[in-house]
C-alpha cells in the first residue's frame, strides 16, 4: 500500500473513533506527505458516512428488540431501503 492510502486511510479511522489527537497527527504526516487537504476531507467526509451508517444501524437494532418503531429515512436525511451509509 502506498503512503498516501495509508494516511488516508489513518485519517478516515481517526474520525471514525472521534480522535482528535489521532487525526491531527495523521493529518500533519498527510500533508508533510503531499496529501491535499481536498483529499484529506473527502477520507473525512466518508468516514463520517459510515459512521452514521452504523449508527444507524445500532439504532434500527435497538428498536427492534424493544418494538419501537421509527422513519429511519428521516434520521439519515436520505431516502433509501439501506439501513448503512451506501
Amino acid at each position: 500500500m502506498d503512503k498516501k492510502t495509508e494516511l488516508l486511510i489513518s485519517l478516515g479511522a481517526a474520525t471514525a473513533v472521534n480522535c482528535v489527537y489521532c487525526f491531527e497527527h495523521y493529518f500533519e504526516k498527510a500533508v508533510a506527505a503531499g496529501v491535499t487537504t481536498e483529499e484529506v476531507l473527502q477520507a473525512a467526509d466518508l468516514a463520517a458516512k459510515v459512521k452514521t451508517g452504523a449508527g444507524v444501524v445500532m439504532k434500527k437494532s435497538i428498536d427492534d428488540i424493544t418494538g419501537r418503531r421509527e422513519d429511519y429515512n428521516r434520521l439519515s436525511g436520505e431516502t433509501t431501503t439501506r439501513p448503512c451509509c451506501c
